[in-house]
């Protein structure tokens, strides 16, 4: 079994999401599929009634922080105990693409981290350019998780392993001159590592171009493989191990 930890496979990102957790579910591949809103959060869990493999993450993200209202967030409570959600996300804070709402995205990312602790359920945390901050809102909340797609310093990423998070590893990982992620990579235990694709973004090197999917988690376990001097079945049951301990699967 690999797992892949982040994930969008679902209609209102991917035409054909559902051939996709079909392929995925015959290699073995099992999926944490990411709401970000409420539609995508509805999404997320009508698939993971329906496939097996399929396991639901929901949650509003910072794209969503100026509509966010009081009863979307109540909406999202009563989701939460649904027995195939695995974890609060896709969550967190991002500067980079704007920082004129940055109060809203942080009410909201508070809000995100208190439903988590009120469902106790790890999350799955989007954080670019904006490290120093989420990790000193993260440091306020009893909490563990996942550092999606982390792009911080590998400095950084031991700060967030002693708050009890997982450094989530993707198709950048495999770009060509991107050696900070593979520092990253190779600075940490493989004990604190988790293998993602973000599909259908953030395509590996090998795909660049084309949409991401699932089934190309196999590239990110051979780049890993490569550069932290391990067979590729080691990473695959490290890294597997990993994510069933945190989402308790």
């Amino acid at each position: 079994m690999i797992i892949d930890t982040h994930c969008h496979i679902y209609k209102s990102e991917m035409e054909n999401a559902e051939d996709i957790l079909k392929e995925a579910a015959e290699r073995d591949i099992h999926v944490i599929l990411n709401g970000t809103d409420p539609l995508s959060n509805l999404e997320v869990l009508e698939l993971a009634e329906k496939y097996e493999n399929v396991h639901a993450a929901l949650g509003y993200l910072y794209s969503f922080a100026d509509e966010a209202t009081d009863e979307d967030i109540s909406l999202l409570d009563g989701q939460l105990k649904n027995e195939n959600v695995v974890a609060v996300g896709e969550i967190g804070l991002d500067y980079y693409r704007t920082k004129d709402n940055k109060d809203s995205q942080i009410k909201l990312f508070e809000n995100m981290l208190g439903l988590a602790e009120k469902h106790d359920l790890p999350v799955i945390v989007h954080s670019r350019k904006a490290m120093q901050d989420t990790y000193d809102i993260l440091k306020m909340h009893d909490v563990a998780g996942s550092m999606h797609c982390y792009l911080g310093s590998a400095e950084m990423a031991q700060q967030f392993i002693k708050l009890g998070f997982f450094i989530g590893i993707a198709g950048p990982v495999t770009h060509k001159n991107n050696k900070k992620t593979i520092k990253t990579a190779k600075s940490i235990d493989v004990n604190h590592i988790l293998v993602e694709t973000d599909s259908p973004y953030l395509a590996p090197e090998e795909k660049r171009g084309q949409k991401n999917t699932s089934l190309n988690i196999e590239y990110i376990i051979q780049k890993l493989s490569h550069e932290l001097d391990m067979k590729e079945d080691e990473v695959i049951e490290i890294t597997t191990q990993n994510a069933k301990r945190l989402f308790r699967l």
